[in-house]
């Protein structure tokens, strides 16, 4: 009988993320290294008494990528047992206090039928939960393919495009939007001006995903010419009087993506419940892309995550079914 993910070591943790995260979600370089150190005292010392223990390696391989972004350890993933060693205190304050930050562009590209399903003519006010650098906040900035249609900007600096097992209609693609507002709330939002910042953003790139990395680059740069408003705070105490204030003119568009999705039940009811209170006044319009609720670490499998929509009236309804990093698609809609 295999032992509750609540008990697992270090060790069985690296083990069993090699192939449930890391080789399912296309990281070779991070699958091999998580097997074939899974075993080193130096792991079980950083990551023990961390929670959840999940995160364990993510946050040791972001910190490492960072020292190589940096140029500290050049290339600390061929002497990876040498640098545990050498840069143990500072992988252990790393892992105990860095929570990962992900901004994943890539997510714009499942993301944006679903804002086209709910556009409704009038200016769009956005409000993202969870923003992290506010990339996502910028998706109309993009250009974008699908089988048999586009959108944007063909020029555009950025160029999203992925694989879609089933396609929305081509004509879905023919609405325009015009963005009224921006606005992200986070616990720590990211200030992309700060070399640093924008550093410890690509760090929980996964080091051997070059192109992503690089599309990530590309919408920095994009975000740095004008960025969105973000604010710091607990988004699930501080929506409800955002919504309060929203404009009548304007059909305001809450949207998430793998963010909600970690806060304790509790926490997440309260926050629907106020998004359904605002709703019911009107104006308001919500997109969602989150993991299967299962009460687990999201997974890299294709179709584990639910791309909704809800509309007041309307309801909420499944539109997508995609993967965590927005490469494949398969609309249902």
């Amino acid at each position: 009988m295999s032992r509750p993910r609540s008990e697992e070591t270090v060790a069985e943790v690296f083990r069993r993320m090699a192939k449930d995260s890391f080789e399912r979600g296309g990281s070779p370089l991070y699958a091999r290294l998580a097997r074939e150190h899974a075993d080193d005292p130096v792991l079980t010392e950083i990551g023990e008494g961390h929670e959840p223990r999940w995160e364990v390696p993510l946050r040791l391989f972001g910190g490492l990528h960072l020292l190589a972004l940096t140029g500290e350890e050049p290339d600390p993933w061929s002497r990876l047992p040498e640098v545990l060693r050498d840069r143990r205190e500072w992988l252990a304050e790393f892992v105990a206090t860095q929570p990962v930050q992900t901004n994943e562009v890539q997510r714009c590209w499942a993301l944006l039928p679903a804002f086209l399903t709910v556009a409704d003519g009038r200016p769009l006010a956005l409000v993202e939960l969870g923003p992290s650098a506010g990339l996502n906040l910028l998706w109309d900035r993009y250009g974008y393919r699908y089988p048999g249609a586009s959108w944007g900007f063909a020029d555009a600096g950025l160029v999203l495009e992925g694989e879609a097992t089933e396609a929305p209609e081509p004509r879905l693609f023919d609405t325009e939007v015009t963005i009224g507002a921006r606005l992200g709330i986070d616990q720590a939002p990211i200030d992309l001006t700060e070399e640093r910042q924008a550093l410890l953003l690509q760090c929980f790139v996964w080091a051997d995903q070059t192109e992503r990395l690089e599309r990530l680059r590309g919408a920095i740069e994009i975000a740095r010419r004008d960025p969105p408003r973000l604010v710091a705070g607990d988004y699930v105490e501080r929506l409800p009087a955002l919504l309060a204030k929203r404009r009548p003119e304007a059909l305001t568009l809450v949207f998430n993506s793998a963010t909600t999705g970690y806060l304790p039940r509790a926490d997440r009811a309260r926050l629907e419940d106020s998004i359904a209170e605002a709703g019911r006044e009107g104006g308001l319009a919500r997109v969602s892309y989150e993991f299967l609720d299962d009460g687990d670490e999201p997974v890299a499998d294709f179709e584990a995550f639910r791309l909704e929509v809800e509309t007041w009236p309307g309801g909420r309804r499944l539109v997508a079914r995609t993967d965590g990093h927005g490469n494949r698609m398969r609309w249902v809609a």
